[in-house]
């Protein structure tokens, strides 16, 4: 009867991921499939390298909150978190529960990150890599409080973001220009530059750190092909990305 549920359950959640034609709806049918294991928050990011120091300019789509993010970043944790920074060496799934310590014994993890995570009730994590149709890997990251995932229910969520790996490539493919692969915090930190504003004026703007706005303007460079922030804006106004 069990495997009959997960079965239905693996089928709809991949049914909505295959259907999502917009990144709003792609984001929506990736938070379904977070809460229909249990989970509060699931992002979507780049794998970090040892030179990444920012989470903000890593996320691609998910639930993750901003102030968790601001956080995170402030302390550096990208930095400092070995278990995310092995997620570039395999592409096997990494389960721990920090209130089960037997769960995940190999996990590492700094007594700052842990306390953050504990700080916004979530013990529970899992991180699924895997590598997008260009080569880029990719994580899905799910963090909650549940129990620990037992290893069925790893292998039906892993399959699941196989389905969203699809589909996050297919939006890609349908318009490669970029109003899906920039990110709302991205494109409000774009409109705020071709505006003349500077990143101390656009960080008081949105409550961020200065250093958090760099990271989200040399993301969405990055991810338009530019070389600074005037082709940025121009770019992004030509795309009609921005007015």
């Amino acid at each position: 009867m069990s495997y009959i549920i997960a079965a239905e359950r693996q089928l709809l959640l991949s049914a909505e991921l295959a259907a999502a034609r917009t990144q709003t709806a792609f984001a929506l049918a990736l938070e379904q499939s977070a809460t229909a294991f249990g989970f509060s928050h699931v992002a979507l990011m780049n794998a970090p390298i040892p030179d990444d120091s920012m989470m903000a300019s890593l996320l691609i789509a998910g639930s993750v909150p901003a102030q968790f993010v601001r956080e995170f970043d402030r302390q550096q944790l990208v930095r400092r978190c070995q278990t995310l920074l092995r997620t570039r060496d395999s592409v096997m799934p990494r389960a721990w529960h920090l209130l089960e310590k037997e769960s995940a014994p190999d996990i590492d993890l700094s007594r700052e990150f842990h306390a953050l995570l504990i700080n916004y009730n979530c013990p529970m994590n899992v991180i699924i890599p895997i590598n997008s149709s260009d080569g880029q890997r990719l994580l899905f990251w799910f963090m909650g409080n549940r129990s620990t995932l037992s290893q069925s229910e790893l292998n039906e969520l892993t399959m699941i973001m196989m389905q969203a790996l699809d589909s996050y490539n297919c939006l890609k493919r349908s318009d490669g220009s970029a109003p899906h692969t920039l990110s709302a915090r991205e494109l409000e930190v774009v409109r705020w530059t071709a505006q003349g504003k500077t990143s101390v004026e656009i960080g008081q703007i949105l409550s961020l750190s200065d250093h958090t706005v760099n990271a989200y303007m040399m993301n969405a460079i990055k991810k338009l092909d530019c070389v600074n922030r005037t082709q940025l804006v121009a770019k992004a106004i030509r795309l009609k990305l921005i007015s």
